[in-house]
């Protein structure tokens, strides 16, 4: 396992890069308020990759976004696309987890050329609002983004305190909130703040109608392989998520128990599923 990086117009973006040259490529997108040791646990279960797991903007190790720019889901495909570039991949495959395989997804539905093949962890498409709720979800953004400023950082004394705050939010193991959490805060006086742009935490200005996500889905066309752990998430609950695998073009789904870091706390179990996937594919 190595470091990662590469120069991007906003700065730099860090990451970690592990396997072997001339495997299969493959770029990994961490979920929301994540960083890459979120992909750790499976990366040791995987085999015959080049595999590159980057900090996103804002997250991790990487550079937060100029002043006055937003963090979206469209936003983030000319990052994902960029870092390709610095890498020299000109097609490659994608794995996404929560809203990494939001993002991972909608980059293969727009440079559907370049996409060898699409493995999504917890979500698929991005997040969905309905028409009648676009005012609000626009007035609660602006509202909140224009409160954040001189907003005090939340302090630990120790990284005790943040690795027990993500294990009770997200159902983590220690273990798995550790690495999470070590590359995930900074040193401050009196201790230990999160590292990641409080901008992350605002709510999105404006989302996609279940609709336009359909669209999207359906223009994916890479083979795609879907895993989603049970019991389902509240914001993305049975019958939608299945819905949308099923609007895949050469979509494979899989329900695991577990939680929504399944790839953290069951490694092997969605390794199982990932490497026979993987292996199938034509590396061309």
């Amino acid at each position: 396992m190595r470091e990662f990086a590469c120069t991007l117009p906003f700065g730099e973006l860090r990451g970690l890069r592990c396997g072997q040259e001339g495997g299969r490529r493959v770029l990994a997108l961490h979920g929301w308020l994540d960083n890459a040791a979120s992909f750790l646990p499976l990366a040791g279960t995987l085999r015959g990759l080049d595999l590159v797991m980057i900090d996103l903007p804002g997250h991790g190790h990487s550079a937060a976004l100029p002043a006055g720019s937003e963090y979206t889901m469209i936003g983030a495909i000319g990052n994902v696309l960029a870092v390709a570039d610095a890498l020299g991949w000109d097609r490659f495959t994608l794995l996404g987890h929560s809203m990494g395989a939001g993002i991972a997804s909608l980059v293969a539905a727009a440079v559907p050329a370049r996409i060898q093949a699409l493995v999504v962890i917890e979500a698929l498409g991005g997040l969905g609002e309905r028409v009648e709720n676009t005012a609000t979800r626009l007035r609660e953004s602006v509202e909140a983004a224009h409160a954040l400023p001189g907003k005090p950082l939340r302090v630990f004394p120790n990284l005790e305190a943040p690795v027990r705050a993500r294990m009770m939010a997200n159902q983590l193991s220690e273990t798995s909130a550790r690495l999470l959490v070590e590359r995930g805060v900074r040193a401050v006086p009196g201790g230990y703040s999160w590292g990641s742009d409080q901008r992350l935490t605002l709510p999105t200005a404006v989302r996609m109608t279940e609709a336009q996500i359909d669209v999207l889905v359906e223009a994916v066309e890479c083979p795609t392989l879907v895993i989603f752990a049970t019991p389902a998430q509240a914001y993305f609950p049975e019958p939608l998520r299945t819905h949308r695998a099923q609007r895949l073009r050469d979509g494979r789904l899989h329900v695991l128990p577990g939680t929504h870091h399944l790839h953290m706390e069951q490694p092997a179990e969605v390794a199982a599923l990932v490497q026979p996937f993987l292996d199938a594919m034509p590396r061309g």
